[in-house]
């Protein structure tokens, strides 16, 4: 049976305290295929919803799940964390680098508040690299593999979003980097690029434009699917469905790779 493989796996998503949001979302469709599932994202904004979403998990999908406070920016929780995921489990076999952020928008490259770039670029970028780095050492001897949730921004980026564009293509040259240097211990590295994603962020962003516009959340998402091949903002789901795909060894000769889920916006040689 398709990902058959992922039964009894243990896996990892940063950034998935949001019940509309792509980790979560990834998170489900891991567990529907029998990973337990440890959930993480900063504790104070949602700790109790991380509970609740560990619960349904659970519920749903019988597998043993844990919710787990980590801010990806901070050394010291990223330590505890891995304290927390070597009493919880033998082994990790997924990490998805899910957590992101764009803070300070818009702005131009000429006015961008720098605490804001830095602090965009230390969720997104240093973020994977500080989660990965840590739990690297659970994730050794056997096929294992890390997904990072990077962006249709990394490779076209919109204007006035710099600084969300430039970390997300940092974070697809670093999945090339581990994917290189981590071939060799079986463990397999790709990112995955989402386009225009109705998750609660985007339609939160869908009202903002509107007020900009003098429109309706309504327009602006008819006006800005036109920019879409396929015309449509895909659900949260889609993501979810590449990186089961992904995880299991139905990619098992698939590394390096920067994937996009965009419905045709960006088409590469």
């Amino acid at each position: 049976m398709p990902y058959e493989d992922l039964k009894g796996k243990c896996a990892l998503i940063t950034g998935a305290g949001k019940e509309t949001g792509i980790g979560y979302a990834i998170a489900g469709k891991l567990a529907s295929l029998g990973c337990h599932i440890i959930l993480s994202d900063l504790w104070p904004e949602n700790g109790k919803e991380l509970g609740r979403l560990c619960g349904l998990l659970s519920q749903r999908h019988s597998v043993k799940t844990v919710p787990l406070d980590l801010d990806v920016t901070n050394q010291g929780s990223v330590d505890k964390a891995v304290e927390k995921v070597k009493a919880a489990f033998p082994r990790l076999d997924v990490l998805v680098n899910n957590a992101g952020a764009a803070l300070g928008v818009p702005s131009a490259v000429h006015t961008y508040n720098d605490d804001a770039w830095l602090k965009t670029f230390d969720i997104n970028f240093h973020g994977t690299y500080r989660v990965s780095k840590a739990m690297l050492p659970l994730m050794f001897g056997s096929s294992t593999c890390i997904l990072n949730v990077a962006s249709k921004a990394g490779k076209s980026p919109l204007p006035f979003n710099g600084a969300y564009g430039c970390a997300k293509s940092a974070v697809i040259t670093l999945t090339k980097v581990m994917a290189k240097e981590l071939a060799s211990f079986g463990i397999r590295v790709n990112a995955i690029c989402p386009g225009l994603i109705m998750t609660g962020l985007q339609r939160w962003r869908l009202e903002l434009e509107a007020q900009w516009f003098e429109t309706t959340p309504e327009e602006r998402e008819k006006e800005r699917s036109k920019e879409i091949p396929l015309g449509y903002f895909a659900q949260p789901e889609v993501v979810a469905d590449l990186a089961a795909f992904l995880a299991s060894g139905e990619s098992s000769y698939i590394t390096g790779q920067a994937i996009n889920v965009d419905g045709g916006q960006v088409m590469e040689l």
